[in-house]
């Protein structure tokens, strides 16, 4: 008998765990990086960037199939498999050592690696071996997180009406901002006094403890004892909208001007929030030695991220706002939010010239912040979108299309991230952009991008799907 109410937000809070997980498990990376991965196996920025760019390609490939794959095999097995995945493959990190040590270099002491000759033959092969080992540890964990957006996407356009979606979008995607302003806390701590590898293992587990709620948890709204009357009338309060519509194929999907619209915004926006995950700890360190391991490098990060949780979920409120007291529609509400997003990331552009010219972390925290905020509420509406404009049969396969546009776009910018800081580094006052020279340059010309990308989709998005109009099948 269907005895409880509100539900669906103790569903959204299964989703908001597995993204933060999934984000928590992409951190552990970042947060080692520097003090850890990068003295041990030799490492350059430009390898960090393959490794940054190539997990991000890897995460394209396969959301273009984890969408189908989500329609046919259904939320629930699917989410259990993805999770599953994943987790496995943040454990397998913790092998990287073991590999590269015992394996590659014959060295029983793990320790002695740092102390090598950067150039010499030894550390070239530990560096290229254990770049080619965490690629493959991380296209497993890349496939597995693949499946997260479409799955959790698919869930909300379920339990949740058109007007509610951005707001319950926002909650569960708040999980990556979460994840990154916890991560400086734990991470660092587990790797200091339990090593890096073992830091994979217990994050990694943490995953597999989560998919025992989901199993018991999950069910269609329709057929959940948990959900009320009261509350299933809520959720289709839009009408049953393609409910027994027939499924859509990845080439039917790129048919539509809709699908375009979305996988233009993903591939010019998502590189932008992998830029901050992977690279803001290096900044910091790199602009104001300011380690993660550090007090002041802990605070930093938290401190982004806890304005990016608050902002961003504040922000999402505005399409609710504009539905209930304006009498807009969802997807006019959806595009005058997205465009407040697009002017809130302009603050990306001040980063750099503000940070140095007072010299002083926490402006570019903020500023790093209310970028990050805007990125959120941006991807928490362009995820919405979906439901306004496709049927529930073809949400998780136009998602995981369209999270394959943003999975390229990533893997560009990570990888010119990359290349970009090592080439100005090295050139020094050679190098020169808008009246910096060196690595400030590569910093100010990463986030001139980041500050002008948005409006760019916006206005692209605007172009191809001026107003709502929803795809028939």
């Amino acid at each position: 008998m269907k005895t409880k109410t509100n539900w669906r937000w103790w569903i959204c809070s299964l989703l908001f765990a597995a993204t933060t997980i999934k984000y928590m498990d992409s951190q552990i990376l970042p947060m080692t990086y520097e003090d850890f991965i990068k003295p041990r196996f030799h490492w350059t920025d430009s390898d960090y960037g393959t490794v940054t760019s190539l997990f991000c390609m890897f995460y394209a490939l396969a959301c273009l199939f984890a969408g189908k794959f989500i329609d046919w095999i259904g939320t629930k097995k699917g989410y259990l498999v993805m999770i599953g995945l994943w987790s496995v493959g943040t454990c397998l990190y913790s092998l990287g050592g073991w590999v590269t040590t015992r394996m590659v270099a014959g060295i029983d002491d793990p320790a002695a690696l740092p102390s090598l000759e950067s150039v010499s033959s030894m550390a070239l092969s530990i560096s290229s071996h254990s770049v080619y080992f965490f690629l493959v540890c991380g296209c497993i964990m890349a496939f597995g997180q693949a499946g997260n957006f479409p799955v959790a996407i698919k869930v909300t356009a379920e339990y949740f009406p058109k007007k509610d979606r951005a707001l319950a979008t926002s909650v569960f995607n708040s999980g990556a901002s979460v994840a990154a302003m916890l991560s400086p806390l734990f991470i660092p701590a587990l790797a200091m006094h339990l090593g890096w590898e073992t830091t994979f293992v217990v994050m990694g587990c943490v995953g597999f403890l989560w998919m025992l709620a989901w199993a018991f948890m999950y069910e269609k709204p329709e057929v959940s004892r948990q959900v009320s009357e009261e509350e299933y009338a809520y959720i289709q309060q839009d009408g049953l909208g393609g409910a027994n519509q027939k499924r859509i194929s990845i080439f039917g999907a790129l048919k539509f001007r809709q699908t375009w619209s979305f996988i233009l915004a993903k591939f010019l926006t998502d590189g932008i929030w992998w830029l901050f995950v992977f690279w803001a700890p290096s900044y910091f360190t790199n602009q104001f030695d300011a380690h993660v391991t550090s007090g002041l490098g802990q605070s930093l990060i938290f401190t982004i991220y806890l304005i990016v949780i608050a902002l961003s979920v504040l922000v999402s409120f505005v399409p609710r706002v504009l539905v209930d007291g304006f009498g807009l529609k969802s997807y006019g509400s959806r595009m005058i939010s997205m465009a407040l997003c697009a002017v809130l990331a302009i603050a990306s552009i001040f980063i750099q010239p503000l940070g140095l010219k007072f010299n002083n972390p926490w402006i570019p925290a903020v500023l790093i912040g209310i970028a990050g905020a805007a990125h959120q509420a941006w991807s928490a509406n362009l995820f919405s979108t979906i439901g306004d404009l496709f049927p529930k049969s073809a949400v998780a396969t136009v998602t995981g299309i369209g999270a394959m546009a943003g999975g390229i776009g990533a893997m560009v910018v990570q990888k010119a991230a990359g290349w970009l800081f090592d080439f100005s580094e090295k050139s020094g006052e050679a190098f020169t952009f808008l009246g910096y020279d060196g690595k400030p340059a590569g910093y100010f010309a990463m986030f001139l991008f980041c500050g002008l990308a948005y409006l760019l989709a916006w206005a692209l998005m605007v172009l191809l799907v001026p107003r709502h109009q929803p795809v028939r099948l």
